[in-house]
C-alpha cells in the first residue's frame, strides 16, 4: 500500500461535497499534468490511502482521509468540448488523461499548510517543497503516520 496527497479546490470538490456524493466517492478528474497522471495510471492501487487536501483557497490544508477505490481509467472530461478540461488531441481510442476514484474515509480537522510547515518531521514532504505545484504527490509512510497523529 502507498500513501498520497491529492489536492482539490474546494470550489470544485470539497471534502464536504465528497461526503454528500453517492457512496461518498468521486472520480479524480481534470488532472492535466503528466507526472500526476502517471502516478494515477502507473502507481496507484485500490486501497492506497489519501490525504484529501484543499488547495487554492483561503486556508489550504488536509481536510480529510480517503482511499483509492477504483484503478485508473480514461478521464471523460478530456472528450467533452464544452468542458474546461477538454483536450482536442485525446480520443476514446487514444486517451491522454486518466483518473482514479477516491472514496471518503472521514473528514478531519483542517491541518493547514502553515501547521504542516511547523513540524521538522515533515521538512522533506513534497507538498512543502519550494515550487511544488503537483496536484498529486506521494507521501512517505513516516510522514503519513506523523500526520495521522495530528488529526
Amino acid at each position: 500500500m502507498r500513501y498520497w496527497l491529492m489536492k482539490s479546490e474546494p470550489s470544485d470538490v470539497s471534502v464536504d461535497d465528497l461526503a454528500a456524493m453517492p457512496n461518498q466517492s468521486v472520480a479524480w478528474y481534470g488532472i492535466r499534468n503528466y507526472q500526476a497522471r502517471n502516478f494515477m495510471r502507473d502507481q496507484m492501487k485500490v486501497g492506497d490511502q489519501v490525504f484529501f487536501y484543499h488547495s487554492s483557497c483561503d486556508e489550504p490544508g488536509i481536510a480529510g482521509l480517503a482511499t483509492v477505490s477504483k484503478l485508473a481509467y480514461p478521464d471523460q472530461t478530456q472528450f467533452d468540448p464544452d468542458n474546461k478540461y477538454f483536450d482536442p488531441k485525446a480520443t476514446p481510442e487514444t486517451p491522454r488523461w486518466m483518473n482514479v476514484d477516491v472514496k471518503l474515509v472521514r473528514k478531519t480537522r483542517l491541518v493547514s499548510i502553515k501547521e504542516l510547515r511547523g513540524h521538522p518531521e515533515l521538512e522533506h514532504m513534497r507538498i512543502l517543497q519550494k515550487g511544488n505545484r503537483l496536484s498529486i504527490t506521494p507521501v512517505d509512510p513516516k510522514e503519513w503516520e506523523f500526520i495521522l497523529r495530528l488529526l
